[in-house]
């Protein structure tokens, strides 16, 4: 089956296409811009692979959490193509999505130290976001046995509320993401970081996964993972945090 994947919860705007055994993918700027450049980006993949949007099976959405203009803009997109084309979506959690892109770059450089090697094939993931508003959007997720396992959900988190599960305690893990100078000390875990963002080739990787556990719906019903439902302060919150991190 040919699959459409979009993601855009953050600050880049990813696309890919799988066809064949092969994927097509494709980067570019995301947040306030994603919504001018997603079309163009979808057909632009498309081309690149030879194929018309009717050849596609399923689309692939990143659900969030993240940037609220980028998340409805993957929303009404995928919708808008699904409806036309009269396929399901598979909406998938961005941390989810941010996690795989961090196994795929780990198996990628080849690493014999990388954490989790010594346990039986189990690698750990603490998927961070900087979710803005002084807070991130965190989540832990094991891969093993070819699948992947959520230990923590999706959250938004204040930085000193972050916490790795009890389970891993005394395990190595990574955290992946781009937030490393916003999360704090955690307990002392040993943890190596990865730089990513969430993509779309991800959300590719996971559909097989995702489409088994039956995750495929019909458009009207992928919505976006809202964490909360203030997305951003007012003039006088951003003045008085302001006035509280400056120093004394």
């Amino acid at each position: 089956m040919n699959r459409l994947a979009i993601e855009t919860s953050t600050e880049q705007l990813s696309v890919a296409v799988s066809a064949r055994g092969q994927v097509w993918a494709h980067q570019g700027p995301g947040g306030a811009q994603a919504s001018a450049g997603l079309l163009a980006a979808v057909h632009q993949v498309l081309a690149q692979a030879d194929l018309a949007l009717n050849d596609i099976g399923v689309i692939a959405m990143g659900r969030g959490p993240g940037s609220f203009t980028g998340l409805r803009t993957a929303c009404s997109v995928s919708q808008g193509l699904a409806f036309g084309l009269g396929v399901g979506i598979l909406p998938i959690d961005t941390l989810l999505a941010l996690a795989e892109e961090g196994r795929h770059l780990c198996a990628a450089g080849g690493s014999e130290t990388k954490p989790g090697s010594a346990m039986a094939g189990i690698e750990r993931f603490y998927a961070v976001i900087d979710a803005r508003m002084g807070q991130l959007y965190t989540a832990a997720y094991e891969h093993r046995a070819g699948l992947w396992h959520t230990l923590q959900a999706p959250a938004v988190q204040n930085p000193a509320d972050c916490a790795l599960p009890l389970a891993w305690t005394g395990q190595p893990v990574w955290a992946v993401g781009l937030a490393q100078g916003l999360l704090p000390d955690l307990g002392g875990a040993a943890l190596t970081w990865v730089p990513a963002h969430p993509t779309a080739s991800a959300l590719l990787r996971l559909a097989d996964q995702a489409q088994a556990e039956g995750a495929e719906v019909p458009p009207a019903l992928a919505l976006p993972l809202y964490l909360r439902d203030k997305v951003a302060q007012t003039s006088a919150e951003r003045a008085l945090a302001k006035a509280h991190s400056a120093p004394t």
